[in-house]
């Protein structure tokens, strides 16, 4: 059974960097495209970060581009995301997200591709 397990939340001031950790258990990581998601209260899940599984290709909405990096480790198991300058709009809980084989890049920005999901951690940036 593929387990994603997020770490790295918690609360930070506006300005400040996270970076979240996502490990993966079981399965060939290498082989999988992987995504960061978050879902701010009372709003809606929306993808934040995605990379495909060679590394080669990776995607932002406009929101975090420039503040957000997404990165992996194959080695390790993990994919991370590096967040900078964090504002109080970036609070959510944030989810990481697996899917092993090929796919367009464009359907990574969509939670019900995947295959494998973590249970969140939650950010809160204070103002």
């Amino acid at each position: 059974q593929v387990q994603l397990v997020e770490s790295g939340g918690g609360l930070v001031q506006a300005g400040g960097s996270l970076r979240l950790s996502c490990a993966v258990s079981e399965g060939t990581f290498s082989r999988y495209n992987m995504g960061w998601f978050r879902q701010p209260p009372g709003k809606e899940r929306e993808s934040v970060a995605t990379i495909m599984w060679s590394g080669s290709t990776t995607y932002y909405p406009d929101s975090v581009k420039g503040r957000f990096t997404i990165s992996r480790d194959n080695a390790k198991n993990t994919v991370y995301l590096q967040m900078n300058s964090l504002k109080p709009e970036d609070t959510a809980v944030y989810y990481c997200a697996a899917k092993p084989g090929v796919v367009k890049t464009s359907r990574l920005e969509i939670w019900g591709e995947y295959d494998y999901w973590g249970q969140g951690t939650q950010v809160t940036v204070s103002s």
